[in-house]
């Protein structure tokens, strides 16, 4: 480090006990975030011909927060415990602009993915042409538009520096009060990547729950009261909540505290305030693969058969877990449905019952097929025209559309 380092000194100005407390919390973040991200981007290879188009946003957020983590746990974890910033001022600098670039790539993907899920939900006439080069397109398009922000600093418009609790660098959010571009960046910045991607989120799946809430209610005037809710809405309602909670949480303290002390007295925010939602804010880096791995049944299905196949390696043995024979189970059941249905009624193929998900009296099939529970059939309202699909169907091809 050199004379570098000598020249820029940063001692923590929180207690040592907060300090050792928040670098354990970083380790055990750092470590559930890279397992949680990795596992994420292994399940999205491993399926990665039939990814589709929206998709393609899960696998751009696991990127993005397993850079944040891989570029400042390392730094951020060894300055906590020892109390003060053990790097030079240019770590310090890319520090910082590693947190930028890759915190706001997150916030916008998730603000895209949030549009996409209106799109194809709300518009369906429009989200069903939703294809592989618009995601691509889109992708590009969060990584600039967080390099705009993550460079400005660089070029003049806005300052990087240390962060008032000493052990971390990012946006110096003191410089507004003396520095006019430095004021337009910090306004720029808190409008177009906190209050806009907010109100994206929250209006995208608001009114994502009130079609499903409308569709809902169509489905009911011609169903017996025992079925009125379908897993698929109950799946829509847990990740809808789950996302915007999560937004929520991990950036709006950050977005608090750094405008209190932009145009506030920066010397009246406790450094400790902002240690902590530093701590929030890193927390999406753990909670994004978290709400996707618990709430995408695709990914926890290709999850699962590879989590069987490893094990069947292992064990050296070629006969099926219960774990790999659910998962396979389940996929048969798949494609037994999508054969049953076309033009959204029940076609009846030899003894095919439109009320069983696979028929089970087919010959030679009975031996290599488990019990299997009768399905329910629902009519969605699809625009204007109502279709009856079974309840299995309707699950896995919403839940494929949402996300």
């Amino acid at each position: 480090m050199g004379n570098a380092s000598e020249t820029f000194l940063l001692i923590s100005k929180i207690s040592k006990d907060s300090d050792i407390l928040m670098g354990t919390i970083y380790v055990i973040m750092g470590v559930l975030s890279i397992l949680g991200n990795g596992i994420l981007l292994f399940v999205a290879y491993r399926k990665k011909s039939s990814l589709k188009p929206a998709e393609f946003f899960v696998v751009n957020l696991a990127i993005s927060d397993l850079g944040m983590t891989i570029s400042l746990f390392p730094l951020a974890i060894p300055s906590a415990f020892t109390h003060m910033w053990l790097f030079n001022k240019t770590i310090c600098t890319g520090y910082a602009f590693c947190g930028v670039l890759f915190g706001l790539c997150s916030l916008t993907n998730l603000t895209v993915l949030s549009s996409v899920c209106w799109l194809k939900v709300c518009c369906p006439n429009y989200g069903n042409k939703f294809s592989y080069c618009h995601a691509s397109m889109l992708v590009a398009g969060v990584w600039c538009y967080a390099g705009v922000f993550a460079v400005g600093p660089l070029s003049g418009w806005g300052e990087y520096g240390p962060e008032p609790y000493g052990t971390a660098c990012c946006i110096n959010w003191e410089a507004p009060g003396r520095s006019f571009a430095a004021m337009s960046y910090i306004i720029c910045l808190f409008f177009f990547c906190y209050i806009v991607p907010s109100t994206v989120i929250f209006l995208s799946y608001t009114f994502i729950l009130m079609t499903v809430r409308g569709s809902r209610q169509a489905v009911q005037q011609h169903m017996p009261p025992q079925n009125k809710i379908s897993n698929a809405q109950t799946l829509i309602i847990k990740l809808s909540v789950a996302v915007c909670i999560g937004f929520l949480t991990a950036w709006s303290p950050y977005a608090i505290v750094a405008m209190w002390a932009a145009f506030g007295d920066a010397l009246e925010v406790p450094a400790i305030a902002f240690a902590w939602a530093a701590i929030f804010a890193k927390s999406s880096t753990l909670y994004n693969p978290i709400v996707y791995l618990v709430f995408k049944p695709n990914f926890r299905r290709s999850l699962c058969r590879d989590v069987a196949l490893c094990r069947s390696t292992l064990c050296g043995c070629q006969h099926s877990s219960p774990s790999k024979g659910t998962c396979s189970q389940f996929n048969h059941k798949e494609e037994c449905n999508s054969t049953q249905f076309s033009n959204g009624l029940p076609e009846n193929h030899g003894t095919t019952c439109r009320h069983c998900a696979c028929p089970e009296a087919v010959t030679g099939a009975r031996e290599n097929l488990t019990e299997y529970i009768p399905q329910q059939t629902f009519r969605i309202l699809k625009g204007s025209i109502h279709c009856e699909v079974a309840e299995s169907q309707l699950s896995i091809d919403m839940q494929s559309d949402f996300l």
